[in-house]
């Protein structure tokens, strides 16, 4: 039965999957620190999957949440960004622009850094298939204008799109990311020579900032199993004046603090508040965890990533922000809850406008995909 598995396995594997690190790149996974018994391991001990009940009705979960407000009444407002808007360099020295999910364009101290840049209508290897975007893009790649460094949190599809990389290989762009991605990104024609792979607490100079991968929560994977040799990670970014912080996904734990006495403070976090769920709760955090974390970091403005653009978890689409700014309310934290492509300095952020209350929920949705399927995992795939 395995060997049939793996034969059918290879018969739909495409390009978008990735590869395995090989050669000098799997010697340094297997020296890392961080990496024991045959895969990495999470800063704390981490469940992928909390299994109260059985795999098929946390999936009869999954669907029939998705009759229930899981989708916008209607079209989700976006900023359309122009390039023109992009041109002149920050007053602050500092500007950020959420292009979507976990896509962010930071703009600081005369450099320009895209964290997890996603352009795909589906985070999937396949067209066609899976969790489709709630909203366009509000810019092509090709008007953003110079790149000078990609970073990447981690593997999932809905942070690492081979076709965005392919379109961002012709920039010039550093890429930065964690142990072994580097691997998937010279997979699909990024040059080895502009690829930095840091484990945990490592940093390098980039286009003249200082970038450090930092412990997260998490897992990666592009197929049906956990990948074991690849590593995932929130970042700091610092240049001369002002640093700022991407989680990409991870759950709640008490290294946020330790980053925030190391590298903060930070001007600005962005931080993952959307796709929570009690059937992962130690891979994703709740909004009110995400502002927790906000705060452990020492960051002065949140602006809350990771909702309104893929129908990943059961909750209503809208609810991250609410709990967010709830919750932000209640212990005294700054947030900035932009349109979807607007850009803003945190220095001068506007008040949240609730612009998604007015396509807050739609009654009845059809159902939708899975992002990550649902099923028992053996031991070796579930990171300790």
């Amino acid at each position: 039965m395995r060997e049939l598995t793996a034969a059918g396995w290879r018969r739909v594997r495409t390009d978008a999957f990735g590869t395995e690190p090989t050669g000098a790149r799997l010697e340094r996974i297997l020296r890392s620190p961080n990496f024991a018994d045959g895969a990495f391991r999470n800063p704390v001990p981490t469940r992928r999957v909390v299994y109260e009940r059985s795999p098929l009705e946390v999936t009869r979960a999954q669907l029939a949440s998705g009759r229930t407000r899981r989708l916008p009444a209607g079209p989700i407002p976006v900023h359309q960004l122009r390039s023109a808007e992009l041109a002149a360099p920050p007053a602050s020295g500092l500007r950020l622009s959420w292009l979507g999910h976990a896509t962010v364009l930071a703009e600081l101290d005369g450099r320009r850094v895209l964290f997890d840049p996603v352009w795909a209508t589906r985070c999937s290897p396949f067209a066609g298939i899976g969790p489709k975007r709630l909203h366009p893009m509000p810019i092509r790649i090709a008007d953003l204008g110079p790149v000078d460094v990609v970073v990447i949190s981690h593997d999932h599809y809905d942070h690492l799109d081979m076709t965005s990389v392919r379109a961002l290989v012709g920039s010039g762009a550093e890429f930065a990311a964690p142990l072994g991605v580097g691997a998937h990104l010279e997979h699909w024609g990024v040059p080895a020579a502009r690829i930095t792979e840091l484990d945990w607490w490592e940093s390098a100079e980039l286009a003249g900032l200082t970038l450090t991968a930092t412990p997260a929560r998490h897992y990666c994977s592009r197929g049906p199993r956990t990948s074991t040799h690849f590593l995932w990670a929130s970042w700091s970014v610092a240049g001369p004046e002002h640093r700022v912080f991407h989680s990409g996904d991870t759950g709640y734990f008490p290294g946020f603090a330790e980053t925030g006495a190391r590298l903060g403070p930070f001007d600005a976090t962005m931080v993952q508040v959307g796709a929570y769920s009690p059937f992962w709760p130690e891979v994703h955090m709740t909004p009110e965890e995400g502002v927790r974390a906000h705060l452990d970091l020492r960051g002065e403005l949140l602006l809350p990533i990771h909702w309104a653009t893929f129908n990943l978890a059961q909750h209503p689409w809208e609810e991250p922000v609410e709990r967010t700014l709830a919750a932000a309310a209640e212990l005294g934290a700054r947030v900035a809850v932009p349109r979807i492509g607007a850009p803003f300095e945190p220095a001068a952020a506007p008040a949240p406008d609730h612009w998604w209350r007015a396509v807050a929920a739609l009654p009845e949705a059809e159902p939708v995909a899975v992002a990550q399927p649902v099923r028992p995992a053996a031991e070796d795939e579930v990171p300790a």
